[in-house]
Parts: C-alpha cells; structure tokens; sequence
C-alpha cells in the first residue's frame, strides 16, 4: 500500500474533526478533490455551527464541480446560498449553482431542461448581483446557450419538414420566426415555411388547395419583403409562379360556375 493511501487511511480513522478539516483543505490545494470531499463529508454533520462550517461546505461543493460532477457541484452550490446567506462566498456561490447547471447543459439534439434551468438561474444571478464581477461571463454563457436553444428549434422544425408533417412544419417555422426573430436561420426558415406551404397545397383535397396555394403566395411575399437578399429567393419565386398558376386555374373555374 502507498504512503499516501496509507496516510489517507489514518485520516480516516482519526476521531479529531480538526485534523481531518486541515487534512482536506490540503487534498483541495493539491487538486485531489476526491479525498478532500471524502473527508469533507465525514466531518461535515460533526461541525455544523461552527467557524470552519461555512468554509468546508463551500469547499465541498467545489470539490464535486471540479469532479466533473455538476449535478452534486449545483445542489451543494445552492444549499450553501440558502444556509449561508451573509457568508463573504455567497456571490461566488450564487454564480457556481448556476455555472454547474451550464455545464450540464447537452448538445442541441437532446433534450433541453437542463438548458432552460441554467438560463434562469444565470438570469436570477445577475438580477441579484447585477454589478457583479461574473456579469460579462454569465451574459456570455446566457447568450451561448439561447443559441443552443434555438439551434434545437431549428433542428425539429426541419425535422417536420423532413417527415413531411406540413402542419406542424409551419406551425414550428412561425414559432421559431416569433421566438428568434434576429436569428441567422431566418431566411432559410422563411424560404421553407413557403414550400411547405405549397407542398400542403399540393397533398391536400381539392377544397383545401385554393385557400392553400393563397398561403404559399402570402408567404412568399412576406419572404420577399423581409429577406430581399436571401439566397433562396430563385426558389420561392418558382414556387410562387406555381401557385399562381393553380389559382387562376381556381379563379377560371369559380367564374365558370357563376
């Protein structure tokens, strides 16, 4: 056995909570987290109350962050801001919670609460510390994830379009022009709510499609005024001649039946 396993033991065994505080300020200094948190653990229910208390659960909490064990690094984050709330760490406390919710945020393709757990915490921490030395940071990390969010967005509106979901295609590509107005996917998200605008006109039955292609051409023209450079305006413009020529097929025939 190692000397330092050996060493480790001997702490662990020792009845003297001081010696084992001391102990695992050490292991944190040293970056061996995982000793400094067992020790930390074992001592904690013994010195609640006292002076080294609130230094030790706020150590604590760092030692799972630095783990990579963000779902314990935010619970221990958290309850340090609610049971020391005139502590000289309360801030940095504040920001870690959130900090360890960001960094369990996943990648865009899976499942977002995480994301939207961080964002609200990131944003209950500047609105309490908004003059705070972590602002710029957090803003930072607010920002990076509502891309994420609406690159998510992005991703299953295309996803219904791809399936061939045309109703709920268009539904999505108006929420995500609603929920995102500024986003760079815009131009592209307006181009395909056109075509599926039409590709509905052009499954539906006969009863639809008039009303149908009117909304591929009120899109169109809606795309056109906004996003007069997008690169998709050669396509839309097909689409729209199209449409246009089904409707006066539909205004020929209404003029017949009159």
């Amino acid at each position: 056995m190692s000397a330092s396993c050996t060493k480790f033991r001997k702490l662990q065994k020792s009845t003297d909570w001081k010696v084992k505080y001391e102990a695992a300020l050490e292991y944190y200094e040293e970056k061996d987290y995982y000793r400094s948190s067992v020790l930390l653990e074992e001592i904690l229910p013994i010195i609640r109350g006292t002076e080294e208390a609130e230094k030790a659960n706020f150590i604590y909490a760092y030692t799972y962050f630095h783990q990579d064990q963000y779902i314990l690094s935010a619970h221990y984050f958290k309850t340090f801001t609610e049971v020391y709330g005139r502590s000289e760490y309360i801030e940095e406390a504040a920001y870690m919670h959130a900090y360890s919710l960001y960094k369990q945020s996943p990648q865009a393709s899976l499942d977002q609460t995480s994301t939207y757990q961080a964002i609200a915490a990131l944003q209950l921490f500047l609105n309490k510390y908004p003059f705070s030395k972590y602002e710029e940071e957090a803003e930072g990390l607010i920002d990076e994830l509502q891309i994420k969010l609406e690159t998510k967005a992005y991703d299953n509106a295309k996803l219904y379009f791809q399936l061939r979901r045309y109703k709920a295609a268009l539904i999505a590509f108006d929420n995500f022009s609603d929920d995102y107005p500024d986003s760079r996917y815009n131009p592209e998200i307006a181009y395909l709510a056109v075509k599926t605008a039409f590709d509905l006109a052009e499954v539906s039955i006969p009863s639809k499609q008039e009303e149908r292609y009117n909304n591929t051409v009120n899109r169109y023209e809606e795309m056109v005024d906004k996003y007069p450079n997008s690169p998709f305006i050669k396509e839309a413009e097909e689409i729209y001649a199209e449409s246009m020529e089904q409707l006066t097929i539909f205004a020929d025939q209404n003029n017949k039946n009159q």
